[in-house]
């Protein structure tokens, strides 16, 4: 009868003694992650100049609405996303599949040089690229000596030209990290599945296409995910290529490289300080990660089926 009486006192005991260990994790969580989070929340329904603020229920959201910059911002974060991530994730794919063909020599030199970059430094890089692509740069001297083009491109004055820039800045940047995750995913597939679709008369395009392809499936969901966060929350490139952090300075001409991240900061520290409006387009950044992500999460469940 103690040893029963004992057991689940025993066990009561050993629960608190858990608790008491991870109590100051989570004590340093709630103070410096839930309410932080919570405290936004609530700011985002506030409104005024700094810290004078006062409670405006809806009045931030019809702001919102009828804000041509932020719908700008808006709309030049999806081109990103929409351009940029479908062919940053496609090199990446691309060059696993190569990189991950034991006939080809220096292999790991290669993966170390297009790895690289997403290791550099965000201001260096940032810097590097704006001084390449201006007018007189690198970029245009080359183009020009190879006769590709007559006259030199207005990257930093023209809209178009000004994004492509952008593109492929982060292109650059990031393919060499996600090309690691596919890299490991394919080292990890069994070699007898190629070489019995070989045996079988399978080009390397079909092996590549219907078998690498479907496999690695949970590894493309993962870097589409993070790709989208990365995407939706740019805001170091345009900052400094473009001079969009600066005081003053416009993200692009006409701000046409103005993205969220962007325009929050300028909320915050450029115009009159308006944390609350900053706030609610914080969350409009939460709410369509949420989205994205459970759409892309669901599109993968039925193309399992």
């Amino acid at each position: 009868m103690s040893s029963l009486a004992s057991g689940p006192a025993q066990r009561r005991r050993f629960d608190i003694n858990g608790w008491l260990f991870v109590a100051p994790a989570l004590t340093l969580i709630a103070i410096f992650m839930i309410f932080p989070i919570l405290q936004s929340f609530w700011m985002s329904f506030q409104q005024g100049r700094g810290m004078n603020m006062t409670f405006a229920g809806y009045g931030n959201l019809v702001k919102l609405w009828n804000d041509p910059l932020f719908i700008q911002a808006l709309s030049n974060t999806f081109i990103f996303f929409l351009i940029q991530v479908p062919i940053m994730l496609t090199l990446a794919l691309v060059m696993a599949a190569v990189l991950n063909n034991p006939a080809i020599r220096f292999r790991g030199l290669f993966r170390t040089a297009i790895f690289l970059p997403c290791v550099t430094s965000l201001v260096a890089y940032s810097v590097l690229f704006k001084s390449m692509f201006v007018t007189d740069g690198i970029v245009n001297s080359t183009l020009e000596t190879i006769g590709l083009i007559s006259d030199p491109i207005p990257w930093m004055t023209d809209p178009f030209w000004c994004r492509t820039m952008i593109i492929i800045a982060i292109t650059w940047r990031w393919t060499g990290y996600n090309m690691i995750f596919y890299l490991a995913a394919m080292q990890n597939i069994d070699k007898s599945v190629y070489e019995a679709a070989r045996i079988d008369g399978v080009p390397s395009i079909g092996r590549f296409a219907f078998l690498t392809v479907p496999m690695l499936k949970p590894v493309i969901l993962f870097t589409t995910v993070t790709s989208t966060i990365g995407t939706l929350q740019l805001f170091d490139e345009v900052a400094n290529i473009t001079g969009g952090g600066s005081a003053g300075g416009a993200a692009g001409p006409s701000n046409s490289a103005l993205t969220l991240s962007l325009y929050i900061y300028n909320l915050t520290f450029k115009f009159m300080p308006s944390f609350g409006y900053a706030a609610l387009v914080s969350y409009v950044i939460v709410f369509l990660v949420a989205i994205l992500a459970f759409i892309q999460f669901y599109l993968a469940r039925e193309s399992d089926r």
